[in-house]
């Protein structure tokens, strides 16, 4: 009987063909980032594409692909109560009933943000969920490899047994074992640090004019940086604030639906906030990371009015801004700046507001910003902020 012959069998890489709802999936959620969460122009935007790339077939049509995003969860239909609604009246492009319009549900947010981090982050190094670790040795429950020898107080489950039966062998001998408290050793362990950040997102209008859509990939970061956080650094918190005549917080759900508006850019009101939001944390190491294009054009006044100058940078403007950055500095709040303008008065501005508060300016473009972002944070985290 012939021996059969073993071996491999070498073909050419044949890639599977996406599925046809992933392929459009992938184009609309960067879709509805640009659109700031609006389904109908998103799906505008998805038919114009497909006339233009052929991206569906008749077996699968965009209306195919909104009843499945339907089914699945992603796109839930409000409707009009009084019956009348944005929706398409005679039905014909499947876009809802005719009395209701369609909107992304918080499983889409949450996957966006998950997109997010993807594309930003998507070369990080993976490392173990959820803490960081500083260069002190103490009372924590990450192991440091190194060892000590026992002390009174130290607990029982600290002590490593290999290490001390191995002491133990080595002091007393094999025949008459004994095991004592000076061969015990424990294991060291490290502080977890732990991170309190305030993300700073600059929405005035200057940051949609000249051509270049910079609210996206801004809203791109925050969204990466918050599932970064969420899911790799639970115990760290994340707030976000957007500032432009005024300052206010949102929530990360609302990343989405993040636009621009008729603004100035008042820097004073988004750090008077950032400071009052970390002033409530119990976390030691505290930081403001500010992404902005713009100079600072806008102060309100005690009395309630509005003091604004977009003519060049106002020295009344600036020395307030200085003010804010110097008094960060003595609550041991660093600042980053990610300037994503390149005017020399500007960068000068940036240079003096970063040697005010002892922090950090980063000037670039739009590419690698987040990288940057997240290079900075993990920097951060590995040394103790003071």
């Amino acid at each position: 009987m012939a021996q059969e012959r073993l071996g491999f069998k070498f073909k050419f890489f044949d890639p599977q063909e996406k599925d046809p709802f992933d392929k459009l999936f992938d184009i609309f959620k960067e879709l509805i980032t640009h659109t700031s969460g609006d389904f109908d122009e998103a799906i505008d935007w998805l038919r114009e594409l497909d006339k233009e790339y052929e991206l569906t077939t008749p077996e699968y049509t965009i209306d195919d692909f909104i009843e499945d995003l339907k089914d699945r969860g992603y796109i839930r239909e409000e409707f009009d109560p009084n019956g009348i609604g944005d929706g398409n009246q005679d039905g014909e492009d499947g876009e809802g009933s005719g009395n209701g319009r369609f909107s992304i549900t918080a499983k889409t947010e949450q996957l966006l943000r998950k997109h997010a981090l993807e594309q930003i982050f998507g070369n990080m190094r993976k490392g173990n969920s959820g803490n960081h670790k500083t260069g002190k040795l103490g009372s924590g429950d990450e192991h440091s490899g190194d060892y000590r020898p026992y002390r009174f107080g130290d607990g029982l489950d600290r002590i490593s047994m290999t290490e001390s039966l191995r002491n133990a062998q080595i002091n007393h001998g094999m025949g008459n074992f004994n095991l004592t408290e000076d061969d015990l050793v424990v294991e060291d362990t490290q502080f977890k640090a732990q991170m309190s950040t305030v993300l700073m997102i600059d929405i005035s209008h200057s940051m949609i004019l000249y051509g270049e859509d910079r609210i996206t990939p801004a809203k791109k970061v925050a969204m990466a940086l918050a599932e970064l956080i969420t899911t790799r650094y639970p115990k760290d918190t994340l707030d976000i604030i957007v500032f432009g005549n005024d300052a206010w917080p949102i929530k990360i759900a609302d990343l989405p639906y993040l636009r621009v508006g008729p603004y100035h850019t008042n820097t004073v009101a988004g750090l008077q906030l950032a400071m009052d939001i970390l002033r409530r944390k119990r976390n030691t190491n505290k930081q403001i990371f500010m992404i902005t294009d713009g100079k600072p054009s806008c102060l309100r006044l005690k009395d309630g009015r509005y003091y604004k100058n977009s003519n060049g940078l106002d020295e009344y403007i600036v020395e307030k801004c200085y003010t804010m950055a110097a008094q960060a500095r003595r609550l041991h709040i660093p600042i980053t700046t990610f300037m994503i303008a390149n005017d020399p008065y500007l960068q000068r501005f940036v240079d003096q507001f970063t040697e005010a508060n002892q922090g950090k300016a980063f000037f670039t473009g739009l590419k690698g910003l987040g990288e940057m972002i997240f290079s900075d944070y993990e920097s951060n985290r590995r040394k103790r902020l003071k």
